[in-house]
């Protein structure tokens, strides 16, 4: 009772989420690639630095060069996620880290197609440089192992 309900709007949250995520990647990629020439670093605070990166990796530059694999893990990965999702639609707040994970992964996918690569932009010392796109992805993993193991535990008596 109320099911279809309840699985519509947790997938317009998911598309929200989604789209949110997707509009400011691209617009912070945009900025950088229009304002900062690759290779330059513009000191914001003593801890961060914004530059213009080409990564053809994947998180962190992993599988740098990876080319059509990286391309096809992106792919299976989102179908087993959208796969979950859809099995698990009223399950409390996953439709959260599947909108992040959604979207951070689409904006990384649009440059990847489009350039070939990446753009990474936020600098800190002794750390990879990465995008807004990857902060998604990476706080959406955390976020659904929250989600995940919050479900999982078994109600207190």
């Amino acid at each position: 009772m109320g099911g279809g309900r309840t699985a519509g709007a947790s997938w317009l949250r998911v598309a929200l989420v989604a789209a949110v995520v997707l509009v400011l990647d691209q617009l912070t990629k945009a900025l950088v690639r229009a304002d900062v020439a690759v290779g330059e670093k513009n000191e914001v605070l003593p801890f961060l630095d914004i530059g213009h990166v080409h990564n053809d990796g994947v998180a962190f530059g992993f599988l740098g060069g990876g080319g059509a694999i990286v391309l096809i893990v992106t792919f299976a990965a989102l179908a087993l996620l959208i796969g979950f999702f859809a099995r698990n639609p009223g399950r409390p707040l996953l439709w959260l880290p599947t909108g992040m994970l959604i979207g951070g992964a689409i904006g990384n996918l649009i440059d990847r197609i489009r350039q070939g690569y990446v753009t990474d932009f936020i600098e800190l010392p002794h750390w990879p440089s990465f995008n807004v796109a990857d902060i998604s992805i990476t706080c959406g993993v955390l976020v659904l192992v929250f989600v995940l193991e919050r479900n999982a535990r078994p109600a207190a008596a």
